[in-house]
């Protein structure tokens, strides 16, 4: 996707930072972008507007990022950042487990943000390990579409937020191969984990909720002890 494509959503109630926020992506190339002071009115314009990313501030006046984020999540699976001055693990962690996609922490460099976006629009469209075989992954309980972004459990289409998606859908075309923490963020999110290990913990965790039977005793994605975790086409391994 051109960034030129791409409609954004930026929610934030200090004008200063929307108003950078906004110049700067435009530079960068984005032509549609659209701005929110409240969560109200960012549900507004889910509403009636779909939208490619959602850059989302935790403080809000009102309902808070994290109150606004699984009510966005149930109108749309466009990856959210939070744009946020709270900065513990707790923090990031809840952010993660409401939606979210990504995190940064203010003061931060608009330029940072404005390149996530578009490392993220460009794994969305085509997935960074190469050319794309757009195939349906079939492990049995659940398919993956990757040309229709879709999950499908049991015959039941799963919503899927885009960084689930694309972390299982690396998963997918890796069967039975064993990747720790570090190379499964550096290869799906992108970047340098720099020991960040709970953005791949919650996100593991958010596909076993959607593809175990039991997403405490995993079947399918399994933890290797001490070497890290690997998808499996049937019952559990010996782990």
């Amino acid at each position: 996707m051109q960034a030129n494509e791409a409609t954004i959503l930026l929610v934030d109630d200090e004008p200063t930072i929307v108003r950078m926020l906004k110049k700067v992506l435009e530079k960068e190339g984005f032509a549609h972008i659209d701005t929110a002071a409240t969560g109200e009115e960012a549900l507004a314009a889910c509403d009636s507007r779909s939208y490619d990313y959602i850059v989302l501030d935790v403080m809000l006046p009102g309902q808070s990022g994290f109150e606004v984020c699984p009510k966005l999540r149930q109108r749309t699976d466009a990856p959210i950042l939070f744009l946020t001055a709270r900065s513990s693990d707790l923090d990031k962690l809840s952010g993660f487990a409401l939606g979210g996609d990504d995190y940064v922490t203010k003061p931060f460099n608009p330029l940072e943000v404005a390149a996530r976006i578009k490392a993220k629009l460009r794994r969305i469209v085509k997935f960074a390990e190469g050319p794309s075989t757009q195939g349906v992954y079939d492990f049995g309980r659940f398919r993956l579409n990757e040309l229709a972004g879709e999950l499908t459990v049991e015959d039941r289409r799963i919503p899927c937020p885009a960084q689930v998606f694309q972390l299982l859908l690396f998963f997918c075309k890796h069967p039975n191969r064993i990747f720790n923490k570090q190379e499964l963020y550096e290869r799906v999110w992108g970047e340098s984990s720099f020991s960040d290990d709970n953005t791949v913990m919650v996100h593991i965790y958010r596909i076993r909720e959607r593809i175990e039977r039991n997403p405490a005793e995993p079947e399918l994605l399994v933890t290797v002890r001490g070497l890290g975790y690997k998808l499996v086409r049937g019952g559990n391994d010996d782990v």
